[in-house]
């Protein structure tokens, strides 16, 4: 995983298989940096509060409340170089 920031938003880039995903890296519960914390398979935790997020839909797995999902945003690979499309 990394964390970038980009035009003022944080992003989390995961690489999952080979293949590459972005999401929002800001937890929407407490705003916790995802990118700090664990990945296992495609399911981020959040550092702060232990709740999941499936890195490849944004979709919320384990909460401490409900929340909305986080965006997710496409990626192109081109050579060496990661485009995110916003």
């Amino acid at each position: 995983m990394l964390g970038l920031v980009v035009d003022g938003q944080k992003f989390l880039i995961a690489n999952i298989d080979g293949k590459f995903y972005a999401m929002r890296s800001v937890c929407n519960h407490m705003g916790g940096p995802l990118e700090k914390g664990i990945l296992e398979g495609s399911v981020v935790t959040c550092p702060l509060h232990g709740s999941k997020w499936e890195v490849t839909t944004g979709k919320l797995v384990r909460f401490v409340r409900q929340l909305p999902p986080e965006p997710t945003y496409e990626i192109e690979v081109v050579g060496d170089r990661l485009f995110i499309e916003i």
